[in-house]
């Protein structure tokens, strides 16, 4: 079972941009330079906790009116569990808490059916992101 956790700490942050690490850079070869950017130091971060381990992470911000997801990941050791459903309808729950209505992502081409199921739709040719094949994708919450 995951925990959910907005990051309010150094802590949590730390926790949430080890996840980040594991995944994007070490696993996906995503140049940490581009992983770690800029909107980080403006941006909502979030992290979740399996038996006190961090598991998952995301970033959130506000653009263009839409509630932006981002960076959202699960290590590898706890794929399969819901945990990226969980973290994206907790994202959502921030959106609509901060008063907006609607959300955009970019979505990995493998994570398109995933986000699909989730109901978002996708809105952009595919395009290149850190190497890597994207498509934009908005829903309406």
């Amino acid at each position: 079972m995951i925990e959910l956790h907005r990051v309010t700490s150094q802590k949590e942050k730390d926790d949430a941009f080890h996840v980040r690490r594991v995944v994007f850079i070490d696993e996906q070869n995503v140049p940490e330079e581009i992983e770690i950017d800029a909107y980080d130091d403006h941006s909502i971060h979030l992290v979740g906790y399996e038996n006190d381990k961090p598991v998952a992470a995301g970033r959130l911000r506000f653009v263009e009116g839409y509630g932006k997801l981002g960076r959202i990941c699960v290590t590898k050791s706890c794929r399969g569990r819901s945990y990226g459903k969980e973290m994206i309808l907790f994202m959502e729950y921030i959106v609509r808490k901060e008063g907006f209505n609607k959300t955009k992502l970019n979505a990995q081409i493998q994570a398109e059916k995933f986000y699909e199921s989730l109901g978002y739709v996708t809105v952009s040719e595919e395009f290149m992101d850190a190497g890597i094949p994207h498509v934009t994708m908005t829903k309406s919450l």
